[in-house]
């Protein structure tokens, strides 16, 4: 149950990172939001996903 919990907190931790290089990039790039609307949404549920896993994960390794 451990090593579950650290591939899922370690996974948020990566998509946390890459969300606050990707979505300042999307914004400022010319018709950048336009384009990867659906991406920036999916990895936002992505996080969101993550966020709820690691903290019911969380509860079985404590």
């Amino acid at each position: 149950m451990l090593l579950i919990f650290q591939l899922s907190l370690f996974a948020f931790v990566a998509t946390s990172f890459l969300l606050v290089i990707a979505v300042p990039v999307t914004f400022a790039s010319p018709n950048g939001w336009v384009e990867n609307k659906g991406t920036v949404f999916s990895g936002v549920g992505l996080w969101f996903f993550l966020v709820f896993a690691v903290g019911i994960l969380n509860s079985f390794v404590v």
